[in-house]
């Protein structure tokens, strides 16, 4: 590439994305990571800063001598917080298990679906959200109740007797979970989908493979990075989803989600909830640090 200079409509426009995280991302995360140092007080607001800076270095010293990590540390000894992080990720687990049973057929048949059907198709996936989010959860309670749409359509089949107890139980929660976010899951799986090759599955049925055969050893396998990338869309929100809990899951239904709210607004203990926020974001680095190196990995290997 030559030496050219950028010039300043340029730089703006390369500056742009890295103002808005710089705004949007590094200073609230900054604020958090502060509050989480700092010690729960009654007052207004409800907390002191670990560290003043304006009160004078001698200040700054004695607090450094005093610094600690308890509101980190109560994580690991208390069962609440541990309890609500294995629940959280056992909930998001399983909505996303659901979600990508449940999106992939979708996203193969719109795929294969004639060209002049796939905008319609498409427009029908993304449907859901043209109406309000608290909406639809709250149609799933109508739907999900015990007097419920669900369950009087099975007693009018005759398939049941009693009321199926789904409402206000975990599974009402990785129901609700998985219709919310299932067209996160569905359009990077059929953009994975529709970007393949087709003459790759007619090899191999020339070659004598079965059409599951195909499926599984040159479908399925060029369709992960649309998987991989909608079960970090759905897992991702769903660790830390807060409204969907509340609404449909019952008051043994423990998410990190609740721990925080309540940490936050009814205990008012701001550094121990801004301290399981980060810890929660450490958590789900995780796997996007994983999903990452599987990318560049898959890219080298191109």
């Amino acid at each position: 590439m030559s030496g050219r200079r950028l010039t300043w409509p340029q730089r703006l426009a390369l500056a742009a994305p890295y103002l808005w995280l710089a705004v949007f991302f590094a200073a609230p995360f900054a604020i958090i990571v502060r509050l989480s140092f700092s010690q729960s007080v009654l007052a207004q607001p409800p907390y002191a800063p670990q560290f003043d800076f304006g009160a004078g270095l001698a200040d700054v010293l004695e607090r450094v001598r005093e610094f600690t990590v308890d509101n980190y540390a109560l994580f690991f000894s208390d069962a609440l917080y541990v309890q609500s992080y294995v629940s959280s990720l056992r909930i998001a687990l399983l909505s996303t298990a659901l979600a990508l049973a449940i999106a992939y057929p979708m996203a193969l048949a719109m795929s294969r679906a004639p060209a002049r059907l796939k905008p319609a198709l498409i427009l029908l996936a993304i449907a859901p959200f043209w109406t309000s989010f608290l909406i639809r959860v709250y149609a799933w309670i109508a739907i999900l109740k015990d007097e419920g749409f669900l369950n009087a359509a099975l007693k009018g089949l005759g398939v049941i007797d009693a009321p199926l107890q789904i409402f206000a139980t975990e599974a009402a929660v990785v129901i609700g979970i998985a219709y919310s976010y299932l067209p996160f899951m569905v359009l990077p799986i059929f953009n994975a989908l529709d970007r393949q090759d087709r003459s790759l599955v007619e090899a191999a049925l020339d070659l004598g493979a079965s059409r599951a055969s195909a499926f599984w050893t040159v479908t399925f396998p060029l369709s992960l990075p649309g998987v991989f990338a909608g079960a970090l869309l759905v897992f991702i929100p769903a660790v830390g989803e807060f409204v969907i809990p509340d609404l449909l899951g019952g008051s043994d239904t423990l998410t990190i989600g609740r721990t925080l709210w309540n940490e936050f607004f009814a205990n008012r203990d701001w550094p121990v909830a801004a301290a399981a926020a980060i810890l929660l974001l450490a958590v789900l680095v995780a796997p996007l640090i994983f999903f990452e190196r599987a990318q560049m990995r898959a890219e080298g290997r191109r």
